[in-house]
Formats: C-alpha cells, sequence, structure tokens
C-alpha cells in the first residue's frame, strides 16, 4: 500500500476539494495542514525548497498546497491526480 501524505491549509480554497475528492475515490491518506502545526510547515517547506517540482510553482509566488505526496515524495501531485495510480 502506498503511504500518501496532503499537505495543505484550511484557508487554501483547493484544498478541501482534494480531500474530498480523494476520499471519495477511498484512498487512504494523511491530511497534515501546515497552519496548524509548526512540525508539519516545516516538513512542508524541507520537501518544496529540495524538489525541482516546485521551482515554477514558487516562481508565480504559489506557496504549493495542496501537494499529494506518494512514498515520501516519490511522486509528487498538484492537481488531482490519477486515482489508479495512488491504489
Amino acid at each position: 500500500m502506498k503511504k500518501i501524505i496532503v499537505y495543505g491549509s484550511k484557508n487554501c480554497p483547493d484544498c478541501q476539494p482534494m480531500q474530498d475528492y480523494l476520499k471519495n475515490n477511498n484512498v487512504d491518506f494523511i491530511y497534515l495542514d501546515i497552519t496548524e502545526n509548526m512540525f508539519f510547515l516545516k516538513t512542508f517547506l524541507k520537501l518544496r525548497d529540495t524538489r525541482e517540482e516546485f521551482n515554477e510553482i514558487k516562481a508565480q509566488g504559489y506557496v504549493g498546497i495542496p501537494c499529494v505526496s506518494v512514498n515520501d515524495a516519490e511522486v509528487l501531485y498538484f492537481d488531482k491526480p490519477d486515482i489508479s495510480e495512488l491504489i
């Protein structure tokens, strides 16, 4: 089984739809709200600041959430992933 983590924030309008999408497709995941916990924020920032996938997002001035991390960032998604890739 794949380890799926969703980094997000209650203040992000795209984060709840991402969670709903995963739940509606029976995908087990852990949700980490980066605005509720300093450890979650630091974990996300370490990921964001060391991965090329975030370069364009940062250049546009975005934070990079929601971010779906699969198997400890083996694969990252910023839009709704294909469910078959998560199962």
